[in-house]
Formats: C-alpha cells, sequence, structure tokens
C-alpha cells in the first residue's frame, strides 16, 4: 500500500478459509487486502461497487473480488460492522 493510500475499512479479525489458505498464494491475499481497506473493490459490478461505497457510510457488508497473478478468483468480505473479514473462494461461500 502506498504511504498515500487511506484505510476507508476497519477490517477487524482477518480470516481465511482452509481452502482459500491452500489455494492462494499470500502475497496474493496481502495485496488484496490492502485493496480491499483503501476501498478497491477490484472486479465487482457497477452495483455492487456502488453498494460497497453506500456501505462505508451506512455499515453494511463490503465484498470484493480479486484475482491471483494464475488467474484464481477469491472474494474479501467485511462483515457489517467490521468485525471480520474473511478470504475465501466462491466455492467456500
Amino acid at each position: 500500500m502506498s504511504e498515500r493510500a487511506v484505510v476507508r475499512v476497519p477490517l477487524g479479525q482477518g480470516v481465511i478459509t482452509a481452502n482459500a489458505a491452500q489455494q492462494l498464494p499470500p502475497t496474493d491475499v496481502t495485496q488484496a487486502i490492502q485493496r480491499h481497506a483503501i476501498g478497491d473493490w477490484g472486479d465487482v459490478d457497477a452495483e455492487d461497487r456502488a453498494a460497497n461505497d453506500r456501505a462505508i457510510q451506512e455499515g453494511d457488508r463490503l465484498l470484493s473480488v480479486y484475482y491471483t497473478v494464475s488467474g484464481i478468483k477469491f472474494w474479501i468480505i467485511t462483515e457489517w460492522d467490521r468485525s471480520v473479514t474473511t478470504v475465501l473462494l466462491p466455492e467456500d461461500y
């Protein structure tokens, strides 16, 4: 994360599913978490991007979508109360 990046999302406790931990490179996960924390939602559609931007103000759940360098899709979800942020694969949901 650059020095000028501003954390917009308190992440709470970080967790990762066993499946995601086994399949995702740690560097890709770390970079995605940093992006999620500053409000870069990755590859979500326009509707989810707008919902995330509203959720920052209203306290709803946040969803980001990222891909590893090898093309594995994964999600990062921060709960509405910002108590937990989970890294998971779509099939883990």
